[in-house]
């Protein structure tokens, strides 16, 4: 008896501590506990900011479009769990009801999608985009549609539809697994929100989202609504302004596109660039193929989304202006003199230009064979001729040592491409910028060891699937070489990569980078294209900056030797047909053609440039894969993109415009895209109320 008069006051004991603890140290933790089961946490997105051009116009805005959504809850406390409702929203908007069904159930992870991955506090979204009409027939019978809602919801709208769509981007959901990994989003996101995925939309996503307001429930024990327990509003995202000017874009994008159609044949892609010089900002980015990126809205289906990898589209979703690798070709002869230049070559001698020299038991020939007798390195950039670059390049190959070069041989043409800013990324406020490639000694080696396995098998088995037996012995030699010393700088590299071929590739926005550099001094310049972010009231502007400028290693009149080399271009050399009547007196254009080469595929074009000339304000630099050549593919491009700029007669109308006697203002065909010739210095104003007001214009 005494032992269980101990174990009972014991137990008495220890029930009565228990409930001490549970009461008094963690009375604080069960209460919150027991507030959390009737308060429940609804996310409510903030409306997402703008993107803008220089001059305040909407290149990404945000409209709106009529939603039918459910209450779950309501639903679910039908008798028939809301089938009868469901099937009437099914008949009048004319979609499945299977469809509508799946769409209400909750993710999780038995169940397959579609599903509601949001918060069942949260209106689950039916059917998007519906006819207004329509939607004022749920609005009015309220009896046929219990829980049923129809509301107004921002969607993003794209003025300008498949322009910019690799610069601009796109919206996307957010996945679980980023909810998973990011807490960030966890407090952010319902689980149905959107996320930048591309171009401007994913560089700057937090700025243009805003921040996400919270809405607190009371609901009871089965989960009904019973009241608003307290509410943080949202608050709008930023206003994300650009440099990119609207108009210029469309010129640019409808010269290439005529430019790409004019190509015919095997030409498949194109991209240009227009940048201020002076800054870097980018004034207009256009690449083709394009697509219109309202696809993405409300999420991409599986059969779009093919099409757009499909060969036929042509790979749109790549922006060929920073993403398109190529040799730049004949463009990369101001690099090549450059370093001649800075490394003894005089300026002022003659050089001979024949149509063809020997290297290394190979022959390497100008573009057509032709030759043009003795001349100046000017004279070989306004007819680009290659023999000259060919000779600078292997003789300067071969101070450097030749086959067994100095412990640190000069290498000043590869030197000189690293300096102009090749074979890395400019670091333009873009994702997925490709580097580009600059074939030096060190790559050359790592290239080697990689491929050297390859190589060797390929020098024992020859290649007899070639029909020409000339072209199979030559790759049979090659492979030798590759096998056995291909780690080596040879003469043959050299000489290739003086007038930008071999395994040198760049991207457009390099040139252009490179090109704006000569043309403003020698400021190598980060590309930018966000230059603000404003508040949605205007009541905050934060200026975007780009990181600190490089300087070319080129002398003052190197610089100036080649600004007068690349004026004659339009005038005097591979570019005069392009340029035949365009008023070159008033807007002088500088510039070089290149014609690119690649084994089993036609010439690809290029044509890069600044204008004015003596007063450089923009660098447009023309891409046509597969075109043809530069002067006759890319440069009348670049000429039709500085018509748009200073509203010039277009080469149509070039015939009229010479018989004008010179008078500037009949050479005039239409408004310019840019009055003044110069983008705006500052930015747009936001009103309070929301509305804009371009730079310049009185508030």
């Amino acid at each position: 008896m005494l032992a269980a008069q101990i174990l009972v006051v014991a137990l008495a004991a220890t029930l009565t501590a228990r409930m001490w603890y549970l009461q008094v140290p963690m009375a604080e933790h069960y209460q919150s506990l027991a507030a959390a089961n009737h308060i429940q946490e609804l996310v409510v997105p903030a409306t997402r900011g703008q993107i803008l051009d220089a001059q305040g116009r909407p290149l990404v805005r945000n409209r709106t479009e009529l939603t039918v959504s459910a209450d779950y809850h309501q639903l679910e406390r039908s008798p028939d769990g809301g089938e009868e409702v469901l099937r009437n929203v099914a008949d009048l908007l004319d979609v499945p009801f299977e469809e509508l069904q799946r769409r209400t159930r909750l993710c999780g992870p038995d169940v397959s999608r579609p599903c509601w991955q949001g918060s069942p506090y949260q209106p689950i979204t039916l059917v998007e985009d519906v006819d207004a009409r329509l939607a004022l027939q749920i609005m009015e019978r309220r009896e046929d549609f219990p829980g049923i809602t129809a509301q107004q919801r921002p969607v993003r709208g794209y003025p300008m539809e498949d322009r910019a769509a690799q610069l601009l981007g796109y919206l996307q959901p957010v996945t679980q697994e980023e909810l998973e990994e990011r807490e960030d989003l966890r407090t952010q996101f319902t689980g149905v929100d959107y996320v930048g995925r591309d171009g401007l939309e994913a560089v700057y996503d937090d700025e243009l989202r805003g921040t996400s307001g919270v809405r607190k429930y009371e609901v009871d024990s089965r989960g009904n609504v019973t009241g608003v327990f307290s509410e943080t509003p949202p608050e709008p995202g930023d206003h994300l302004v650009t440099s990119i000017d609207e108009r210029v874009q469309r010129v640019t994008e409808d010269a290439l596109a005529k430019g790409l159609e004019s190509a015919g044949g095997p030409a498949d892609s194109a991209a240009a660039v227009v940048l201020d010089v002076n800054t870097g900002h980018v004034v207009s980015m256009a690449s083709l193929p394009s697509y219109d990126p309202s696809v993405w809205e409300g999420g991409i289906d599986q059969e779009t989304y093919d099409e757009l990898l499909s060969e036929d589209a042509g790979d749109p979703l790549t922006s060929r202006a920073i993403q398109g690798q190529y040799p730049p070709a004949s463009t990369f002869k101001v690099t090549s003199l450059a370093a001649g230049a800075e490394n003894g070559v005089p300026l002022d001698k003659t050089f001979s230009c024949p149509s063809s020299i020997s290297v290394g038991g190979r022959s390497f020939q100008n573009y057509e064979g032709s030759g043009h007798g003795s001349l100046s390195l000017h004279k070989a950039i306004v007819v680009s001729c290659n023999t000259v670059f060919y000779q600078m390049a292997y003789d300067m190959w071969k101070e450097d040592g030749g086959l067994s070069p100095d412990e640190e041989p000069e290498d000043a043409m590869t030197t000189m491409a690293h300096d102009f800013g090749f074979g890395e990324p400019t670091g333009i406020d873009l994702p997925h910028e490709g580097s580009g490639r600059v074939p030096d000694r060190e790559w050359k080696r790592e290239y080697w060891e990689d491929t050297r396995e390859q190589a060797c098998e390929r020098a024992e088995r020859g290649y007899p699937e070639e029909d020409d037996p000339e072209r199979a012995e030559y790759l049979e030699q090659v492979a030798e070489e590759q096998c056995a010393d291909g780690y080596r700088w040879r003469a043959g590299d050299a000489v290739n990569f003086s007038i930008g071929q071999g395994d040198l590739v760049v991207t457009p926005l390099q040139l252009a980078r490179a090109y704006a550099a000569i043309a403003n001094g020698g400021t190598l310049h980060e590309p930018r294209i966000g230059k603000a972010l404003v508040a949605a009231d205007g009541t905050g502007v934060t200026e975007i900056e780009s990181g600190e400028p490089d300087k070319l290693p080129v002398s003052d009149r190197t610089l100036d030797y080649l600004r007068s080399a690349l004026a004659d271009v339009p005038r005097k050399g591979t570019a005069r047909g392009a340029f035949g009547g365009f008023p070159l007196d008033e807007v002088p254009v500088a510039g070089k053609t290149g014609t690119a080469t690649s084994t089993g595929k036609k010439e690809s074009g290029w044509f890069a440039s600044y204008a004015p000339a003596d007063d450089p304000q923009f660098a447009v630099v023309v891409l046509i894969s597969q075109g043809g050549t530069g002067g006759a593919v890319a440069a009348p491009v670049v000429r039709e993109i500085y018509d748009g700029i200073y509203g010039f007669s277009g080469p149509e109308d070039a015939d009229d415009a010479e018989s004008a006697d010179g008078d500037p203002d009949d050479q005039r065909g239409s408004e310019p895209a840019l009055p003044g010739g110069e983008p705006p210095t500052e930015l747009p104003t936001v009103r309070s109320d929301g509305s804009i007001v371009a730079p310049g214009e009185p508030d």
